[in-house]
């Protein structure tokens, strides 16, 4: 049998990512111990019962003692309190990555409590879907999406490789970039279209009682794939919207002014401005498809 990337790794966190690399490493690294950390009973009972992990704990400290390798796979409002309660258990050497979706938040948060000898690779593996739990992963799930790392410039290479490794192995395409710019990407392509699924559907529901069931029984693709995407885990994308405001709200801008470019349209019958924007948009979809991200 080969060495393994990793002999130890601590999930801390075992939701829908958590799980999913976990199976990826059951499957791929069948030597690497995997010790999961969770806060309920019900979800640390689920592991066992899955046997996606070889230890189970409610302590983040316990889990990442000896560890080669943690994953920081929490809500994002968790990381400070857990980066501060792990720190004195990670050994030197280690390398401390997380999969959270706002990448400048969590240098600001969790760098400063990272000890001398660690190395430091925060990521975002862009896959999901609106499951949230232990029982929701798969190890398919990264599959040809990307993986964005964030290194802080002080990162030794070697680390930061052996991140990427990780995330070839679960069959993702990694590049690197800054952590701002990060966030106005994903802002655009995650965090706003979330956003306007929360508020389509929380218009949906405060429709009167009649026409209400009438939209759930009549739904038409669209507003279906727009309640999919608001039945991800609230608490995840609380933290996202609070810890990329900025970004969010640039891009709101940028949005409310697009829309009430099209609402002028509608009103004023201008079929030329209607087409051509709805032909450009088509456009996007058919590069989205080429590029194997739809």
């Amino acid at each position: 049998m080969s060495t393994p990337l990793f002999e130890r790794v601590a999930l801390i966190g075992i939701g829908l990512i958590g799980s999913s690399l976990a199976r990826v490493l059951r499957r791929d690294s069948p030597g690497t111990v995997i010790a999961a950390c969770a806060r309920r009973v019900e979800t640390l009972d689920a592991v066992r019962r899955l046997d996606i992990a070889d230890e189970a704990t409610d302590d983040p400290a316990a889990a990442a003692r000896g560890a080669d390798l943690v994953v920081l796979a929490t809500p994002l409002s968790a990381y400070g309190e857990v980066a501060r309660r792990i720190a004195p258990a990670l050994k030197p050497g280690a390398i401390l990555t997380d999969v959270g979706s706002v990448k400048e938040t969590v240098l600001r948060e969790v760098g400063p409590l990272v000890p001398p000898g660690v190395h430091f690779v925060p990521g975002h593996p862009v896959a999901g879907t609106e499951h949230s739990g232990p029982e929701s992963g798969f190890a398919e799930l990264f599959r040809d999406r990307w993986c964005i790392l964030t290194p802080p410039p002080e990162t030794a290479p070697e680390a930061v490789a052996k991140v990427t490794r990780l995330w070839e192995t679960a069959g993702m395409r990694v590049v690197t970039m800054a952590a701002d710019h990060h966030d106005k990407v994903l802002a655009m392509t995650s965090h706003l279209p979330h956003l306007i699924a929360y508020t389509i559907v929380s218009t949906a529901t405060g429709l009167y009682e009649d026409l209400k069931s009438e939209v759930i029984a009549f739904s038409a693709g669209g507003f279906r794939d727009f309640t999919r995407i608001a039945a991800s885990d609230p608490v995840m994308w609380r933290d996202i919207f609070l810890r990329n405001r900025e970004a969010v709200l640039e891009m709101l801008q940028r949005f409310n002014e697009d829309l009430t470019t099209l609402q002028r349209a509608i009103r004023w019958g201008e079929a030329d401005t209607l087409e051509e924007h709805f032909t450009r948009t088509r456009a996007i979809r058919r590069s989205i498809i080429e590029a194997k991200q739809a």
